[in-house]
């Protein structure tokens, strides 16, 4: 049954996988000098700010900086590292970085763009964007009066959660779900995450997610029995970190619950175009059924209710973390109005905005770019299923998303947080490939791993999944060793 899961401290390790032993052991007093140091400040800071001043962003933060300083090369640094474990899409931004160069080089800047525009975004961004979304995403209509920009998916979590939702409420999220989202709705709203659990195993959720009406009415039980408002219930689809694709039946019938409980439905489609193509011959095998993505906004549509929302970025789609454009959907004016009056320090530069909103009507480009985009994604997706059915590694099929979902738990020595991350750090100790582990997804098993394949090149992800198997054989080798000199003693 689903049961709430506390949030686990968030700590990182410094360890360096290169040869040079000084040099690391160097790195480690030198960092582990700034965290007395910030120690011993904060106490000038509030509260909040000494909490955050001790407490990284997530706990693979460090070692993701220290991996990207070590980055492998196949011939300048061999034995490097190779970073699996931050959701970025680098495949096709070469596509995308000639058609931004030309579109600086050959339109004029707007009259708009140097003075203030809505605190939603400018009209003609916002008119932009529902162009995109209504022909690439949602396949229905788009109004651009119903949407609200800001800086990024983080800054449009984090507003949505602040006006939905009071401190102390309860936002429902299906486990095993992206970690920072415990920040991203409580560091400024103090709206607290439940982690609502649907399965243990990863094979229970191969055809897709879990999620029933049973699943919601056993978390609003709990919640209020905790003295908490079950205020929001987050869905992400494709999600993070398994790739699952949500039903239009299935969110019909969620959407059907929240609306009579007044909760609030946010349905996060920031993978909505990064696509797999599950007929692949590589990979086809793993589906029973075609289950296609499909928009929530058509559900939206129909039940026209203030308690149903979408989110959305062009951070993993079009592979632009660093440009900072997230967007607000929702058919709630009263929504809509406090986050023109809230959003003025979470506003996207209006030359940002003017130049994505050549980029997004421009339809033949993005068009190709979107099927080129899913072609190189279900290429990539198809290495690291290869490797992982080699060597019998169990993973959750994935239908979207930047993920593989993995389950390393035949290697954990114990059932615990310390073991799960114990494994996590051989593992890049020993190969140099970091993944992002399992714990502060809020499931119940542990050695769960998430692998992002797009980060790195197609020839650097060959690399890491060699690497991953050698790992792999090393481990089950001394684990055959030890049992059979346990069977001679």
């Amino acid at each position: 049954m689903p049961r709430r899961i506390s949030c686990s401290p968030i700590f990182s390790f410094v360890r360096h996988i290169h040869s040079n032993l000084k040099k690391r052991a160097d790195l480690f007093t030198l960092r582990s000098g700034r965290r007395s140091l910030r120690a011993m400040m904060t106490s000038s800071l509030s509260s909040r700010g000494a909490l955050a001043a001790n407490n990284p962003l997530r706990i693979d933060h460090a070692a993701y900086h220290e991996a990207v300083a070590n980055a492998y090369h196949p011939t300048e640094n061999p034995t490097g590292a190779l970073p699996l474990n931050v959701a970025e899409n680098r495949l096709s931004w070469s596509d995308l970085r000639a058609k931004i160069e030309s579109i600086t080089t050959e339109e004029t800047i707007a009259a708009w763009v140097p003075g203030y525009t809505s605190m939603r975004g400018s009209l003609e961004f916002r008119r932009a964007a529902a162009h995109f979304l209504t022909r690439h995403l949602t396949r229905c209509p788009v109004d651009p009066e119903q949407l609200a920009v800001s800086a990024g998916a983080t800054s449009v979590i984090e507003m949505t959660s602040f006006i939905l939702a009071d401190a102390g409420d309860a936002a429902a999220i299906p486990a095993p779900c992206y970690p920072v989202y415990s920040q991203d709705i409580g560091s400024f709203s103090g709206v607290e995450r439940y982690d609502l659990v649907t399965h243990h195993e990863v094979s229970e959720i191969s055809d897709g997610p879990a999620l029933t009406v049973s699943h919601l009415e056993h978390a609003r039980t709990e919640i209020e029995a905790a003295g908490q408002r079950f205020r929001m219930l987050i869905l992400t689809t494709p999600d993070n970190p398994t790739g699952g694709i949500y039903s239009l039946d299935t969110l019909s019938e969620v959407a059907d619950w929240c609306i009579k409980h007044e909760v609030h439905l946010v349905v996060n489609e920031l993978y909505g175009l990064s696509l797999i193509d599950t007929r692949h011959p590589a990979i086809e095998a793993d589906y029973a059924d075609d289950v296609a993505f499909k928009s929530f906004a058509s559900i939206m549509a129909d039940k026209q209710s203030e308690y149903l929302h979408l989110w959305y970025a062009l951070s993993k789609d079009l592979g632009i973390s660093g440009f900072r454009v997230g967007l607000l959907y929702s058919h709630n004016a009263a929504l809509l109005e406090a986050y023109e009056n809230l959003n003025l320090s979470h506003t996207v530069s209006n030359h940002t905005q003017w130049l994505l909103q050549h980029l997004l009507t421009d339809d033949d480009f993005m068009t190709s770019y979107v099927a080129e985009n899913q072609r190189r994604l279900t290429e990539a997706y198809a290495v690291v299923v290869g490797a992982l059915k080699r060597l019998d590694i169990p993973y959750v099929p994935s239908r979207g998303s930047l993920f593989v979902w993995i389950d390393l738990s035949e290697f954990m020595v114990g059932d615990s947080e310390q073991a799960d991350l114990a494994l996590w750090q051989e593992l890049y100790r020993t190969s140099g490939v970091l993944l992002t582990p399992g714990v502060g997804f809020g499931h119940t098993k542990k050695g769960l791993f998430r692998v992002v394949y797009p980060c790195v090149s197609m020839e650097e992800l060959s690399v890491a999944m060699e690497r991953l198997g050698a790992f792999v054989q090393a481990k089950r080798q001394r684990q055959g060793s030890s049992t059979s000199g346990d069977a001679r003693s």
